[in-house]
């Protein structure tokens, strides 16, 4: 196999690999919450059940991993790459943060601050995926649609439990 294409296939693999380990990171807070502190919350007729929200995730995450690559194979010696990349990895530490805060801390209302500056670095992203490969860019957006959704959903979980 050409040396080009190994790489290729290598910073594929990495960077999927690298978006997924933030989901496992997020799960460790997410995880022992449902049963307990999360099931007794009033929630939104609008909630959708538990099962769905791991292969969402799971899908999002390999989506986000393939466009994190299409930017990295662009060439970390183009700044607008180093940018891209600089900016995806601070949206991806606040995507484990969200986990943190809403879960972990057990806080509806640091969940709910927190998602609304996560939106829009992730916005942010998409934008500048967007200067260095479109389909990179297009990628990210059911991540935003999801976070928007899922914002509505922390915003009206503290509502219905202040």
């Amino acid at each position: 196999m050409e040396k080009n294409t190994l790489l290729a296939i290598s910073r594929l693999i990495a960077s999927v690999v690298i978006c997924q380990l933030a989901g496992v990171i997020g799960s460790l807070f997410t995880t022992p919450a449902i049963p307990t502190w999360y099931a007794t919350l009033r929630k939104p007729s609008f909630t959708p059940p538990n099962w769905i929200f791991s292969p969402v995730w799971i899908t999002l995450f390999v989506l986000m991993g393939i466009a994190a690559f299409l930017v990295w194979n662009k060439g970390l010696s183009d700044q607008k790459v180093k940018i891209a990349l600089s900016i995806f990895a601070f949206q991806l530490i606040l995507n484990v943060l969200w986990s943190v805060m809403f879960f972990g801390l057990r806080s509806p209302l640091a969940g709910l601050i927190e998602i609304a500056v996560l939106w829009m670095v992730i916005l942010l992203t998409i934008l500048y995926f967007f200067k260095v490969s479109h389909v990179a860019g297009i990628l990210l957006i059911p991540y935003i649609l999801w976070v928007s959704f899922a914002a509505v959903l922390n915003f009206s979980i503290w509502r219905l439990n202040i």
